[in-house]
């Protein structure tokens, strides 16, 4: 059999290592081998790779990576996501499911594309197929801070939004969310009174709540958004997509009777693949022509291990490079 560089998870307690794998083969007429270009590391990759995300089935060795740019034999680049059943993008080849891939310009920028897709998609489907955002509805990212939630509030925007709030910890970032398109910010701290009340003031009366954090932070923010309503029959759509701050809360049976509210989520399982990859090329249009902005640095796949567990610069994303 054929070898190739990949990187390698053989322990979900180690990052993944930089060694010799085969080269995967094509199977039925849905498949082709290819070159992979540019990989993100995401959060998500890191979640898989150390067999915590729910999709995981714990079977090893495995090669992480959700999604990548690729280039065909007849030298066309095109944007994947991987396929659940078949082998990740962290390798010099893949194969992939031609079903889950969209037709790349000549000239995109590779890295961004590669870097961009996965933080900004979440937002992008949530309010393009979950709960699809109509003119001038208010937004409230919980979470903005973070690499996707920024990238939520320049989604939010272009997609029509007519208020942006961004909710989050990094005061600093937090300032930044005007240059984005956010509208206000508040500041979540360990003063549960305080940033509720923040909250209430700057969010009650907004449309879609896009979390990216649950745990403590949307167990308190709830309450506080619609107890401060000044309508409450009017609909208030919450979509769950990240657990950073914990993986439950503690919700009152109140809060669903006492208001229009509609609690859901988005992510593998909850919108159909073609609906997914139905989105996708708008997207790498905003993404290569730099409406939706993503900062990104470099490194070589070979260097994976290293990187593995060092902290993210705030706001880019890292992407490897076979």
């Amino acid at each position: 059999m054929k070898k190739m560089n990949a990187a390698v998870v053989t322990s979900f307690d180690e990052p993944p290592h930089y060694q010799q794998f085969e080269v995967p083969q094509p199977v039925g007429d849905n498949q082709i081998l290819v070159d992979v270009l540019a990989i993100g590391l995401h959060p998500r990759v890191r979640s898989g790779a150390r067999g915590g995300h729910y999709t995981s089935t714990g079977a090893l060795p495995m090669v992480p990576g959700v999604d990548a740019v690729g280039q065909r034999a007849d030298g066309g680049k095109i944007y994947f996501a991987a396929d659940d059943e078949l082998l990740g993008s962290m390798a010099e080849k893949t194969v992939v499911d031609l079903r889950r891939t969209v037709e790349l310009p000549k000239e995109v920028d590779v890295i961004k594309v590669a870097a961009g897709m996965n933080p900004a998609m979440s937002a992008w489907v949530a309010l393009r197929r979950r709960v699809p955002i109509k003119p001038g509805q208010s937004v409230l990212v919980l979470g903005a801070t973070g690499n996707a939630g920024s990238m939520a509030v320049q989604v939010a925007k272009r997609l029509g939004a007519g208020q942006v709030v961004g909710a989050g910890r990094d005061a600093v970032r937090l300032q930044a969310l005007g240059a984005v398109g956010a509208d206000a910010v508040v500041q979540l701290t360990d003063d549960a009174q305080a940033t509720a009340q923040a909250l209430a003031i700057a969010a009650a009366e907004v449309d879609i709540v896009i979390d990216y954090l649950w745990g403590k932070p949307a167990e308190q923010a709830i309450p506080a958004l619609l107890s401060a309503r000044s309508d409450r029959s009017r609909e208030l759509n919450w979509i769950q997509i990240g657990a950073i701050a914990g993986p439950t809360i503690e919700l009152p049976s109140v809060a669903l009777r006492s208001a229009n509210f509609r609690l859901q989520g988005t992510g593998q399982g909850s919108v159909a693949p073609r609906e997914y990859l139905a989105e996708l090329p708008a997207l790498i249009a905003e993404i290569d022509a730099g409406s939706i902005s993503v900062k990104t640095e470099t490194a070589a796949l070979s260097e994976v291990e290293s990187i593995w567990n060092q902290p993210q610069l705030p706001g880019v994303r890292t992407v490897l490079i076979p």
